[in-house]
């Protein structure tokens, strides 16, 4: 999958099963956004076997098949649903459908592994939150500009250990790659992804309760609007969005699809982490005219200046711990209240900045 485009874009890693082949069966589903792929490579290369794949379109599947020759393409979502062996579904649906087909998962006592965002209505996440507590199954997220990027992941481990003492802001910066021409109809309408802080926010407003440690936070401003296209009159193509944590941590995100044209990749994420005792900056996908590095932390603390390579060092230990997840229902990976919280911010600031520019 080329970097040039976030809509396909699929990281791989070295294989690092926790589990012998055969012993963690899932499906796949909905090949709707091109983040399914990288689901699919996380998840077998932590030692899942995925045993069958389905789409209304099978055309979608077939780079799949190619890749996983031993998952069957199914004609129907129901032959995926009836099979007891399969233990986990994951899924990159139009984001409006994607509780609607979780339920369903759910009710089939099967797990269920969403791309973000996982709710587009505040309504959709109420009901979601009702079948874990009824069925007792997961609804996890793909949140994978920090569960598939080796330095963001690193840098969570070092600020867990203290290496910038307590937090006090988290700053994050997304822009991406629009590539209009190559995108669905569904994306451009709003009712269908649900704005652009529900949509690429969710990934933002997840990082920052993982790196402040929050359980609960109150959005202070969030804005949108449409600069730039249009000709597409429900698109946000700019969005940005504040608040503070209950451990009194500010985060900010700025979110936005204007990634120039000369850039190599699909866009210079940026993380930033203050803390007490020292700083972070995780620049993930590039470094300007230097494209062949990413993944790169610079950390400054009271010992001096460091750059951590991280390419090719952590790998995704976010899979591997999820499937020991499903397997001893535990919640070691990440909670379902995080999963759940963090999509809870993100539409609330997106309502908030929604009413903001009614009132405009």
């Amino acid at each position: 999958m080329s970097a040039a485009t976030g809509f396909n874009y699929a990281p791989t890693g070295q294989p690092r099963p926790v589990v012998p082949p055969g012993e963690f069966i899932f499906a796949a589903a909905y090949f709707d956004h091109g983040h399914i792929y990288g689901q699919i490579n996380g998840l077998s290369e932590a030692g899942g076997t995925l045993k069958y794949v389905y789409d209304p379109d099978p055309a979608r599947c077939a780079q799949t098949q190619q890749n996983f020759p031993g998952a069957k393409l199914v004609d129907s979502f129901e032959r995926i649903l009836d099979d007891p062996a399969v233990r986990l579904v994951t899924a990159a649906a139009v984001p409006s459908e994607r509780c609607g087909i979780g339920l369903r998962v759910l009710a089939a006592g099967k797990d269920y592994f969403t791309d973000k965002s996982p709710f587009t209505t505040l309504a959709q996440l109420a009901e979601a939150r009702t079948a874990v507590k009824r069925t007792g199954r997961k609804y996890m997220v793909y949140y994978s500009e920090r569960l598939h990027v080796e330095s963001a992941w690193h840098a969570g481990e070092l600020v867990r250990q203290g290496a910038v003492g307590r937090v006090l802001q988290v700053l994050l910066l997304a822009p991406h790659r629009l590539s209009k021409a190559n995108r669905p109809a569904w994306f451009f309408d709003k009712a269908k992804y649900g704005g652009i802080i529900t949509d690429i926010g969710s990934h933002q407003f997840e990082q920052f309760l993982a790196f402040t440690g929050a359980r609960a936070a109150q959005v202070n401003f969030a804005r949108v609007d449409n600069f730039s296209n249009a000709d597409k009159p429900g698109f946000e193509d700019f969005g940005e969005a504040s608040l503070t944590t209950d451990g009194g941590a500010s985060c900010y995100c700025r979110l936005d699809w204007f990634t120039p044209a000369g850039s190599k990749v699909w866009g210079d994420g940026r993380l930033f982490v203050l803390g007490t005792d020292g700083m972070l900056e995780v620049r993930k996908y590039m470094e300007i005219a230097r494209p062949e590095l990413q993944d790169q932390i610079y950390l400054v603390d009271g010992q001096g200046e460091r750059v951590i390579d991280c390419r090719g060092k952590t790998g995704f230990p976010f899979f591997g711990q999820f499937i020991l997840d499903v397997l001893n229902r535990t919640e070691l990976a990440m909670s379902q209240e995080h999963a759940f919280l963090a999509a809870e911010l993100s539409m609330q600031a997106q309502q908030l900045a929604d009413a903001q520019r009614r009132r405009a």
